[in-house]
């Protein structure tokens, strides 16, 4: 099992202990009423889906049995009242494993439905729009793919996948050319970003020839010389205080990638309901 696998295969299962789905006293006490039954999960507000597979996963690992139909499948539009997916199975499993379904299925679309506004607004310019690793613990790879069915790109999964020299590293290694030396000699080839606060740090950054840089909280006018300076060498990035109101004055100034931490630490559940369906 890898590392991705063996993440939702926990997190599902720690759904359903905190939930004590074996000791659901309500519907215990109702299986003399129990049976087979049909389930609809239907959106109530406008959004983006992602989550149908750990909803089905969820579900499922509450009772193998249950069937679970996608109807949107994830990166879908959704209106109110569209339906999203149907569960049939027995009426008590169906109603155990709710909650903790509709849990991951209406944050994750959450997190889908924000980064397609972001996306919108990002059509006319060149620029990309990336996550950060400011997620919820244990939820990273469900949070980053959700990032990815609403049409943003990720960055890095986790610490390994590339050195990004900040400001710390940079303060421990005692500047931005010993801090970048000593990553290329332990990890030759590793791709190499730079956080820079000002201009002239961007300019010794460029001087180093790393991958990208960061340019953390930099003014629009400084941000528009960095680009100036760079001159298609690096790739540059934008980070910090980037929101829905200011994100295209930052995209027109030709960067290539904006980075939003909101994405996965400030959307809203999308609005989702499971409703057993009586014929």
């Amino acid at each position: 099992m890898d590392l991705e696998q063996k993440c939702l295969h926990d997190i599902i299962r720690l759904a359903l202990a905190e939930d004590r789905v074996e000791a659901d006293v309500t519907t215990v006490s109702l299986l003399d009423f129990d049976g087979p039954a049909r389930a609809e999960v239907r959106a109530k507000a406008d959004g983006i889906i992602s989550g149908t597979g750990v909803f089905q996963q969820t579900m499922q690992a509450v009772d193998l049995a249950l069937q679970i139909m996608v109807v949107q499948a994830d990166g879908s539009s959704v209106r109110p009242g569209d339906l999203v997916l149907k569960v049939e199975g027995m009426e008590s499993s169906i109603l155990k494993g709710e909650r903790a379904a509709l849990n991951f299925l209406q944050r994750l679309s959450g997190v889908a439905t924000l980064t397609r506004q972001y996306v919108e607004l990002l059509k006319p310019y060149r620029a990309v729009l990336l996550d950060t690793r400011k997620t919820t613990p244990g939820m990273r790879y469900l949070e980053k793919k959700a990032v990815r069915d609403g049409g943003g790109r990720n960055h890095r999964m986790n610490l390994e996948d590339m050195a990004m020299v900040k400001d710390n590293h940079i303060r421990m290694a005692g500047g931005i050319a010993p801090a970048v030396a000593a990553v290329r000699r332990a990890f030759p080839g590793k791709k190499i970003e730079v956080e820079v606060k000002n201009i002239p740090e961007c300019e010794e950054a460029l001087d180093l020839d790393v991958d990208m840089i960061m340019l953390d909280n930099f003014p629009l006018d400084q941000v528009g010389r960095a680009v100036a300076l760079n001159r298609g060498r690096a790739k540059l990035e934008i980070s910090g205080n980037v929101n829905l109101e200011n994100i295209t004055g930052k995209a027109a100034t030709g960067v290539d990638f904006i980075s939003i931490g909101a994405l996965t630490h400030s959307f809203r559940s999308l609005d989702l309901s499971l409703n057993i369906v009586r014929s």
